[in-house]
């Protein structure tokens, strides 16, 4: 296990769990950015906060020592936020969550190529 690729990992898992963690309390901050990608904010809960918090539980469980754990959940989340830019794509919606899901997106692919590699 290379340092680049525990640092891009903590890094992936801590930013995906802050948002998956807002995201299942419904922080209001994230509420209109969602309304305008045409989200129902029933879907915060499931399945975008659970997706979220669980991709990042399996990529500190990757980093742990379970592996194919963590090429898994880095691999979900790579899935996860690819959908997300096509689902803001098609509402047209170009604002700060789009390009949070860019960077996103990212450190998800970013972390899975290092795995991949090491």
């Amino acid at each position: 296990m290379s340092n680049p690729y525990v640092a891009v990992g903590l890094v992936t898992a801590g930013a995906n769990t802050f948002s998956g963690v807002a995201a299942l309390l419904h922080w209001r901050p994230i509420l209109p950015g969602m309304a305008k990608a045409g989200v129902p904010e029933s879907w915060l809960s499931f399945p975008i906060g659970t997706l979220k918090t669980a991709g990042a539980a399996g990529l500190l469980l990757g980093l742990l020592g379970v592996p194919l754990v963590g090429t898994a959940a880095a691999a979900g989340l790579v899935l996860f936020f690819v959908c997300a830019l096509y689902t803001h794509v098609r509402a047209g919606d170009y604002t700060g969550q789009f390009a949070l899901a860019g960077v996103f997106l990212l450190l998800a692919v970013a972390t899975l190529a290092l795995d991949l590699t090491a």
